[in-house]
């Protein structure tokens, strides 16, 4: 899948809602926030909430009746856990009523410059999850009605920061080739000191997005999330080529558009 965006000058409300996953992925996070959390994003028609598994039943639940789609994260955030691991960790979120899906990468396999197995099996997962979300959609036609696609969308979650940039082009070509519908940066969660032992940035930057863009094409979304709290950091990322914007900032950043266009 690959979401059209509008021009910059095109921007308002409710188009820029449509190109962000509002994001809870904090460990401490409750049932009460996540329900809280979801009952906000419906407010204000985000693409769709991004929760923790745990959480996909309640969001399925109190956006029964919403266009904003639940998304969860897989093999998180390490993306250390295999193929079986994943396959199963996303086959339970799909019947817990998830209907979009970020996988971590497995960076062993980046690191290792092993791209045949990393297309082969993020082909096979990709296979495996959107061939068991149609069939269980098809069973249940309200999901199906509900998510307005034909399958669960899949996306990988690259970790830029760890990566050199034949890494990050080898990664979304991998993505391309085995049918996933989105490349994503970054987790946030990843930790990267200097020398000295200072934190370094983790998350999305416009020339990483760029980057995936070029790498891409017009054949996958490009996801941009990590750091991305104000309005003129997620207007840069869409300049560059994302077409999803990953932020716990959503709401702030359409609070902020609104002060401009008065």
């Amino acid at each position: 899948m690959n979401d059209a965006k509008p021009r910059q000058t095109e921007w308002n409300a409710g188009s820029l809602a449509g190109c962000i996953d509002q994001t809870l992925l904090t460990a401490t996070a409750t049932e009460s926030d996540a329900e809280a959390f979801c009952r906000e994003a419906a407010g204000f028609g985000f693409a769709s909430v991004c929760l923790n598994p745990v959480f996909v039943p309640l969001a399925a639940s109190v956006l029964r009746d919403s266009a904003v789609r639940v998304c969860t994260v897989v093999d998180f955030p390490l993306g250390a856990g295999g193929f079986s691991a994943k396959e199963a960790q996303a086959k339970t979120c799909i019947r817990d009523g998830a209907e979009e899906l970020d996988f971590v990468v497995d960076l062993g396999l980046v690191k290792s410059r092993r791209w045949a197995d990393l297309e082969n099996r993020l082909s096979a997962l990709n296979e495996a999850v959107k061939t068991f979300s149609a069939s269980l959609w098809a069973k249940e036609p309200a999901r199906k009605s509900r998510a307005g696609l034909p399958s669960v969308i899949t996306k990988l979650i690259l970790e830029t920061c760890w990566l050199s940039d034949e890494e990050i082009t080898g990664c979304c070509r991998c993505a391309v080739t085995a049918g996933m519908d989105f490349v994503k940066t970054s987790t946030g969660f990843a930790v990267v000191k200097d020398a000295g032992g200072a934190l370094l940035p983790n998350g999305a930057t416009v020339r990483h997005v760029r980057l995936m863009r070029e790498a891409v094409g017009s054949a996958a979304g490009v996801k941009a999330s990590g750091g991305i709290r104000k309005l003129p950091d997620a207007l840069a990322m869409l300049e560059a080529g994302a077409t999803r914007i990953g932020t716990s900032s959503g709401v702030r950043i359409l609070r902020e558009l609104d002060t401009l266009e008065r």
